[in-house]
């Protein structure tokens, strides 16, 4: 038993990753720099809140300092009496954060209720006019700021009493007064945000209506239901779709030189051929080894021009060909070959979907589906069927097409495909015939990069030809 083929392995490079569309990019610059910015912002704004609070914080110690100042008094014998009113409530509550206290000669101090008990000896006396402020500082009572600030008060005797008035807080307070504004700021540029980001994705939107709009026609062309880009565009896309529009001439242009000039060689060629060949069967040739000889090469010539002109003429895959309908080419195709084959009673039946096209030139499709239907009647005893269905193709704009032609004939040995699909050999000798019909259905599928396959027909028991085109 001889051992399988090896079969190749070819690692092939991974597709690379597509790029993010224009829209993505945008949105990505846009979000990053929209982030740094309103967090620029944000910081900014945190940062000028805080000196601002930081200031609001001195400017009100230093008032509530000249509340309690005006409030205090010497009697006449300069010992001082303490203030009997306080400025703010929260003097008045034992921790509440918010302390005042006095600092007199000979030992003289006070406290406000809020700091009776608690050690305060970070403070010294300052000279009259003298004041300072002072924070955040690390004490038992947590991290304050303090405003002191040094007096002296005349007695009635001319005499100067010196004292050093001193009004704190802790800073919770104002870090609790910082912490609300953050949030405030990060509440609303967070909106600021979603709707900067909200807006930029409609302008967005309609700056690149155009450039969708090129790719909405182009679909269009592909599938074979405009003939150029049409639309009017931007100023900038202008010069684009001119110079698209002038390729997609070009390209026509040039396939149809092509094919007419493939058509005027096959009449050159042709006629010579014939009149030699009329000549050598008219004529009385004396060796007839040789004018058999001269025949067989007229006509292997004849053969290879017929076959190389249907080869170049095929157009293949086109990126924008026009749709071509199949069903009614291929009743004409049918209404013909009834005609030739009338003597065998050849019926012939379809299954065609009514949106069924071909996208590429008219001729090739004719050229497919006649030399299978040709082939399918010569072989037929009296029944054949063809199959035409569309493929959706993911990722694609244009859909597959699957053709298939059936027969009640005699079939292919599975052995004797590959050697029927050759060029110039006939399934059966004594059938008249040239032997190029289905090498050039091959060539045309393979122009298409679609896909030929012959097997049997499971309902018919004869031949079955399927061929799948990939659209474009």
């Amino acid at each position: 038993m001889p051992s399988p083929a090896p079969t190749a392995t070819t690692n092939e490079p991974a597709s690379p990753r597509r790029p993010p569309s224009l829209a993505a990019r945008a949105a990505i610059a846009t979000g990053f720099v929209l982030a740094g910015f309103l967090g620029l912002v944000g910081v900014t704004l945190s940062q000028a809140n805080k000196e601002r609070a930081l200031s609001g914080l001195q400017e009100r110690l230093q008032n509530d300092a000249i509340a309690y100042i005006t409030n205090f008094d010497v009697n006449r014998y300069g010992k001082l009496l303490p203030p009997d009113t306080s400025p703010d409530p929260n003097f008045l509550r034992p921790g509440s954060g918010l302390y005042a206290v006095a600092l007199g000669e000979h030992g003289y101090r006070w406290s406000s209720s809020s700091a009776i008990g608690l050690d305060f000896n970070f403070i010294s006396p300052l000279e009259p006019g003298q004041s300072q402020f002072v924070g955040p500082i690390d004490t038992r009572m947590g991290r304050l700021y303090y405003y002191s600030y040094g007096v002296a008060l005349d007695t009635a005797e001319k005499k100067s009493v010196r004292f050093t008035i001193m009004v704190a807080q802790t800073e919770d307070q104002l870090e609790g007064e910082n912490a609300v504004y953050q949030r405030v700021v990060l509440i609303g540029l967070s909106i600021l945000g979603v709707m900067l980001v909200v807006l930029q994705q409609l302008l967005l939107r309609w700056s690149l209506t155009p450039l969708r709009k090129v790719a909405s026609d182009m679909s269009r062309v592909e599938r074979g239901e405009s003939a150029h880009l049409d639309s009017q565009y931007p100023l900038e896309l202008t010069g684009l779709t001119e110079r698209i529009n002038a390729f997609i001439d070009n390209e026509r242009e040039q396939r149809t030189r092509y094919r007419h000039t493939l058509a005027d060689l096959a009449h050159s060629l042709k006629t010579p051929l014939a009149v030699i060949r009329s000549q050598l069967e008219s004529a009385t040739v004396e060796e007839p080894s040789r004018r058999s000889g001269v025949l067989d090469q007229v006509r292997r010539m004849d053969e290879l021009v017929a076959y190389q002109l249907s080869r170049a003429a095929t157009s293949g895959r086109q990126t924008f060909a026009s749709a071509v309908p199949v069903a009614g080419h291929a009743e004409d195709l049918v209404q013909s070959l009834e005609k030739v084959y009338a003597a065998k009673n050849v019926l012939c039946e379809f299954d065609i979907d009514d949106d069924a096209v071909f996208y590429g030139e008219q001729g090739d499709l004719l050229e497919l589906m006649g030399n299978l239907l040709e082939n399918a009647f010569k072989w037929a005893g009296h029944r054949v069927l063809l199959v035409v269905k569309t493929q959706p193709s993911t990722g694609r704009q244009r859909p597959g097409l699957r053709l298939s032609v059936e027969d009640d004939g005699p079939g292919i040995a599975q052995e004797k495909i590959e050697r029927v699909l050759q060029r110039g050999v006939r399934g059966d000798e004594r059938v008249q015939g040239h032997g190029i019909g289905l090498s050039i259905v091959q060539d045309i599928v393979h122009a298409y990069n679609g896909e030929l396959v012959v097997d049997r027909s499971p309902e018919f028991g004869g031949a079955r030809f399927s061929v799948k085109l990939i659209p474009a």
